[in-house]
């Protein structure tokens, strides 16, 4: 009989890190840390104080699941470009796991909060986009469907790893960005082409 799957599960996209590291459906170890800016630094030593705590290292990960947003620009990259360097140093598959499919529960809308009082949402048969808080939630009362995007970013970070869980064994593309708006900061239109990053 062979043994579940191990899998790291992380998500930076918003003002947080957040990791799980689960066998199976157990949680052998979850962390969550609240924060505006720092992910780059900070995302690293988490997940290794994540497998520490499980008694794991990395060269026991089946797979890797990764939240690929939507959410915060920089944040989504910073994950998505860890899961791609760990998937290919450690020769494992990594995941990406969207934002509305981590907050999917029957009968709700999903939706992934956003700033300035938006929301990303999915609405039924449409394209996700992002849209004012109330007019999401109308929506969702219209369909039937009830509407929660506040979800717990370290229990996001387990259904990342669940979902992961899943799906590594047929997984066969990298993770991409899930971007659905544009950045915050975009370059300066008088620079020449050649510097603008595409």
């Amino acid at each position: 009989m062979t043994s579940e799957p191990l899998v790291l599960g992380f998500d930076t996209s918003a003002a947080h890190c957040a990791a799980a590291l689960l066998r199976g459906d157990a949680v052998l170890a979850s962390r969550l840390e609240e924060m505006s800016r720092g992910q780059a630094e900070r995302l690293m030593p988490l997940l290794e104080e994540v497998l520490a705590e499980g008694s794991a290292t990395w060269a026991d990960l089946d797979a890797i699941g990764v939240g690929i947003g939507p959410g915060n620009f920089t944040g989504i990259r910073i994950a998505v470009s860890a899961a791609r360097g760990l998937a290919l140093g450690l020769e494992v598959p990594a995941v990406g796991v969207d934002g509305f499919e981590a907050r999917t529960a029957e009968g709700s809308l999903p939706a992934v909060p956003a700033p300035r009082g938006q929301v990303y949402a999915a609405l039924p048969g449409e394209a996700p986009r992002l849209m004012p808080h109330q007019e999401a939630e109308d929506a969702a009362r219209g369909d039937g469907l009830a509407f929660a995007p506040e979800a717990s970013p370290a229990t996001i970070a387990e259904t990342v790893g669940r979902i992961a869980a899943g799906r590594f064994r047929t997984t066969t593309e990298p993770p991409a960005p899930l971007y659905l708006r544009a950045a915050d900061a975009a370059p300066s239109s008088d620079l020449p082409p050649a510097l603008i990053d595409e």
